[in-house]
């Protein structure tokens, strides 16, 4: 009987700088094909049977350290990608959330975000969600001081997990692509029993096959939680 649960699988999406730059594009055209990736992923996830949400990073908050430039394009690509999105999403039952701060992006994208939220919220096929201007420190401690101004004096697991942006089950599988070997500050609670795979694959070149044969082989593995079996 396979205990490998997969209710909850995470991307850390990494290689569209280096992907565009192999061949010859400027950046913006690898997180345009990353996009795309993004899209085909998530109809892979609304059909399979076990999954019930998926979360991509998609803008950290060290993100904004990047050319000024790149990021007010990463914003329009953002607008456009979930008007885009939008009737994808309602064919295939996702509902679509976000997670992060939000206050740092302009009022229409706000509105965009917020409106595709509102629009998606029946679907209960698969969630998607997008960390957006993200960072597990950062939502940890917001969560702690909140825990606080409620008057609380002893904080519990249990209430910081109930206080987390992400009411969500923990992940169980965490992918990231390009070969790097590391979270980058990427929900860093719900994180903590995953099992870990670092892919090779520039994140505009990972498709639904490779997803597929990763998630064969994590079905195989077992998962003690820190104890023995």
């Amino acid at each position: 009987m396979n205990d490998m649960p997969l209710k909850h699988l995470a991307l850390i999406m990494d290689g569209n700088g280096r992907w565009a730059k192999e061949r010859g594009f400027k950046r913006t055209k690898g997180h345009e094909k990353g996009a795309d990736v993004i899209r085909d992923i998530t109809t892979y996830c609304s059909n399979h049977s076990i999954i019930e949400t998926v979360t991509f990073y998609a803008f950290s908050t060290e993100n904004w350290k990047r050319p000024r430039l790149e990021v007010e394009f990463l914003m329009k690509l953002l607008n456009t990608y979930l008007k885009k999105e939008l009737p994808v999403y309602q064919k295939y039952g996702v509902r679509f959330q976000a997670i992060g701060d939000m206050s740092a992006f302009s009022k229409p994208l706000q509105k965009r975000i917020s409106e595709t939220e509102k629009l998606t919220q029946n679907n209960t096929n698969l969630t998607q969600v997008l960390a957006l201007n993200y960072g597990g420190r950062s939502e940890i401690t917001a969560t702690v001081n909140q825990l606080i101004a409620e008057g609380k004096t002893t904080i519990t697991q249990d209430d910081i997990s109930q206080g987390l942006q992400t009411p969500y089950s923990d992940i169980d599988l965490l992918i990231r692509t390009s070969g790097e070997e590391r979270i980058s500050n990427f929900l860093l609670w719900q994180v903590s029993y995953a099992e870990l795979y670092f892919s090779q694959t520039l994140w505009p070149d990972f498709n639904a096959d490779e997803l597929d044969t990763i998630i064969q082989n994590y079905t195989n593995r077992t998962r003690r939680f820190g104890g023995v079996k």
